[in-house]
């Protein structure tokens, strides 16, 4: 793992999605290359996503359909014109979204698999492009057949989950694979050159940011969703009945938060039979996570110690407090990648209910934890107050599950936002924008190596610009950007205080 690339440096979290558009959802093109014109003007580093596999119910990247597959949602249409592969007419009149504020997962469902068929039947009619599709496939064969055939089979079955189709597909009679894969040929091809779209169009914007020394930051979630490709495709990695149920699942045991529990749903993996072949099914996911981003959010990094199973009776609902702490791979697990991610930055998720075991497996293995200043108030001596930081971590002002900071001091309690105020060194009674701005002042100033900010804090936004409410399934993973509302004064204000707290990278440009 390249900790190398962690040095004093900041960076932005924006999710894909959030990009502002005409066609409804941010994508690959060019607001994508417009908003790395701006990282690089203001000085940044790192540009953090969420996770970029297609989503299923309730819309989730962390609930995706795949954990190696692209997101056909990203990628841009507009480009596809350019291309001769679509014609602006037709993009005019797609019913993609009227809300230039909010993502319209419905519409997009609706409306844009029928614009990427007609990009597919174009293709088919340009050699030289359907060698370089050919050639993607090939090089993609050890995830791309099963998730194309998945994926084909999700259309056939009117999007039921794998684990509701017939048993002989359902359990993956060889038989019962190939006559699908020749009665669905020209659908799992489809699929398939959605991917070849997406990765295409991801590894040019890659080398453009690449090109702007502006390092791209990827989130790798611990879990697969229930019904996804991984867990269809490879049922022996997973705590599973040979019916496809999960024997336990996974979340949390009940807190503060939660005083019932977190029950996540995804399946538990089969971590004795994972670890006796050497992990080959992470190495293969790692690999692919590694050949995109310079460096990886490790989510729920407590889990790899000890995680929470919770047992999923035959009859009833699974109770998260009626769960247990299982061993996790452990050290195993840091070892495999370590040598399959050499030159990534990892960084640790460490956050909720850690025991000096997990922060001792972090430590051995070298990799920076997160601070959350929204974290820092409800008492006195937290280790999230930015005097407590060491330089090997990475602090956040929230994170894409914790509101903007104006929307964090609006729901606070009186007692951590007279903390804040007095540790900032504000006036009791100064505004609630003017702790936001020192929030953000305090962490490009703490000593932690990364800092990662987002854009709502800049334009001061509240609890209204949430990406997501943890324990909601209504309204996440919607809020975008309009065009043109992060604009040249919030550059300069992040290139101001970028210089002024010593993140300026050294091989960038003077910027603005």
């Amino acid at each position: 793992m390249n900790q190398n690339l962690l040095h004093r440096s900041s960076g932005v979290l924006l999710p894909l999605f959030s990009l502002p558009s005409p066609h409804g959802v941010g994508s690959l093109g060019r607001a994508a290359r417009d908003f790395l014109d701006q990282l690089h003007r203001a000085g940044q580093s790192w540009w953090q996503l969420l996770p970029l596999g297609p989503t299923g119910y309730g819309d989730s990247p962390y609930q995706s359909l795949s954990s190696q597959a692209g997101n056909p949602y990203f990628i841009d249409l507009d480009l596809l014109a350019e291309e001769g592969l679509l014609d602006q007419g037709e993009l005019a009149a797609a019913d993609l979204g009227s809300d230039p504020a909010a993502v319209d997962y419905g519409a997009l469902f609706a409306g844009r698999e029928s614009l990427l068929e007609l990009a597919w039947q174009r293709a088919r009619q340009d050699a030289a492009l359907m060698t370089e599709f050919r050639r993607f496939c090939e090089r993609s064969r050890d995830w791309l057949e099963d998730y194309a055939l998945y994926a084909a089979l999700k259309r056939e079955f009117a999007f039921r989950p794998w684990y509701q189709w017939p048993e002989s597909l359902r359990c993956r009679h060889g038989w019962a694979l190939e006559q699908a894969r020749d009665s669905y040929a020209d659908s799992i091809q489809r699929q398939e050159f959605y991917q070849f779209l997406f990765f295409r169009q991801w590894q040019e914007l890659r080398d453009y940011a690449a090109s702007l020394h502006i390092r791209l930051l990827g989130d790798l979630p611990l879990y697969c969703a229930a019904d996804s490709a991984d867990v269809w495709a490879a049922p022996e990695q997973f705590q599973l009945e040979p019916s496809g149920r999960p024997t336990a699942l996974a979340g949390c045991p009940p807190d503060d938060f939660a005083p019932q529990g977190q029950l996540w749903g995804n399946p538990l993996y089969a971590w004795e039979e994972m670890h006796a072949d050497g992990f080959a099914w992470w190495r293969r996911r790692l690999g692919c996570a590694a050949r995109l981003f310079d460096g990886l959010r490790l989510d729920h990094f407590r889990g790899l110690e000890a995680y929470w199973s919770i047992p999923n009776p035959p009859e009833g609902e699974p109770d998260a407090a009626a769960g247990s702490w299982q061993p996790g791979p452990g050290a195993a697990f840091l070892q495999m990648l370590q040598q399959t991610c050499p030159r990534t930055l990892i960084i640790a998720e460490d956050l909720g209910f850690l025991t000096p075991r997990v922060h001792k497996l972090r430590q051995q293995a070298g990799l920076p934890g997160m601070k959350v200043l929204q974290f820092a108030f409800g008492e006195e001596d937290s280790a999230y107050l930015p005097h407590n930081y060491d330089r090997d971590c990475v602090c956040y002002a929230g994170t894409h599950d914790n509101p903007p900071l104006q929307g964090w001091i609006a729901a606070a309690g009186e007692g951590e936002t007279a903390l804040a105020r007095e540790y900032l060194g504000l006036a009791p009674d100064s505004s609630d924008a003017a702790l936001a701005r020192a929030l953000l002042r305090a962490g490009m100033a703490s000593t932690a190596s990364l800092f990662i900010l987002q854009p709502q804090d800049l334009l001061g936004l509240g609890e209204e610009a949430r990406v997501n409410r943890p324990g909601s399934d209504q309204g996440n993973w919607r809020w975008r950007l309009l065009p043109d509302q992060f604009g040249e004064k919030e550059e300069r204000e992040l290139a101001r205080l970028t210089r002024l707290y010593g993140r300026w990278p050294r091989d960038a440009a003077d910027g603005i």
